[in-house]
């Protein structure tokens, strides 16, 4: 298991969505959108809450791009 750095620039970047509750935006490589709270991340998955606050588990490897929601 590889060890999470949180001391890298993405790390704090979705600490912050998370902390401030931002809803953010996420692009599948599959060229799915996801949109949603960012609940909480580890080394290899990133929980999204979506407005039903239905959690779904995303894969890390399975990012396009993660962006804050307009």
């Amino acid at each position: 298991m590889s060890e999470f750095d949180t001391g890298l620039p993405s790390a704090r970047l979705l600490q912050g969505y998370i902390k401030e509750k931002t809803e953010v935006e996420l692009k599948l490589l599959n060229q799915e959108s996801l949109s949603g709270i960012i609940f909480w991340q580890d080394p290899h998955c990133i929980c999204v809450v979506d407005g039903s606050e239905k959690p779904t588990l995303v894969w890390r490897h399975a990012l396009a791009y993660i962006k804050e929601k307009a």
